[in-house]
């Protein structure tokens, strides 16, 4: 591998397994919620093919792999590491959203779980993931960084979808601001995959939009209203 040196360097990088585990993780959640609701459901906070929590994971995990790989930590360690640090992460953005009375999941249902943002269950499924990382998918990624340092034109691609996100960011927050303020003026959390699924299954959402979930023919507030009278899913 070509060595790394500068800071930019350094940050092209992480914008590169920033793409790669982003994407993926979107495919990975998109079908697990066809599975799950046997529908199509935009897994995420934003609009786009992108989730940024699996993006800062697979550089999370890249990170700790690289660093551990040449020291004598055993392997069970590593992968228990792996397990923990996604465990953080999922209980960071969590927290964030749900400051925001906003769940985009929800493990209240499940025994020891903190918050309904993060349970041992996971952690145990997080660590399984890093297994399979170590195993099966840090050669290829290490492999792909390897590509990326001899291909650093591919970082026009990045600026692109940087300025994708950026725009997505905003046009988000945006439609989560007027959410959160009915959540805040009526004292609940929204769980924002089941206002997804309730919206596309409104009977005047035949031509429902996969990429703009909350966009239908009723006010939003008007649809929060009638939401949340079906799920009754209070935290008061």
């Amino acid at each position: 591998m070509e060595e790394i040196n500068t800071f930019f360097e350094y940050f092209l990088l992480f914008v590169f397994l920033f793409f790669i585990g982003s994407m993926l993780g979107w495919v990975l959640e998109l079908f697990f919620r066809r599975w799950y609701h046997k529908k199509w459901i935009n897994p995420g906070f934003l609009v786009g093919p992108y989730l940024p929590i699996y993006g800062m994971g697979l550089s999370l995990l890249t990170f700790v792999h690289l660093l551990l790989q040449n020291t004598d930590i055993n392997d069970i360690w590593e992968i228990l590491i792996m397990g923990l640090i996604m465990t953080l992460l999922e209980l960071i953005t969590g927290l964030i959203f749900l400051k925001q009375k906003i769940r985009l999941w929800d493990y209240r249902d499940r025994r020891f779980n903190y918050k309904g943002v993060i349970c041992p269950t996971f952690t145990i499924i997080w660590t399984a993931i890093g297994a399979i990382y170590y195993f099966f998918l840090s050669e290829p990624v290490v492999d792909a960084i390897r590509w990326f340092t001899k291909n650093i034109s591919f970082s026009y691609v990045l600026g692109i979808f940087t300025g994708v996100i950026v725009i997505d960011f905003i046009y988000s927050t945006k439609m989560y601001k007027k959410i959160k303020k009915f959540a805040k003026n009526n004292n609940i959390d929204i769980i924002s995959e089941k206002l997804k699924v309730y919206i596309k299954g409104l009977p005047e959402n035949a031509k429902h939009s996969f990429l703009l979930p909350f966009k239908q023919g009723k006010n939003l507030i008007d649809v929060l209203a009638d939401f949340i009278g079906i799920d009754g899913d209070k935290d008061k």
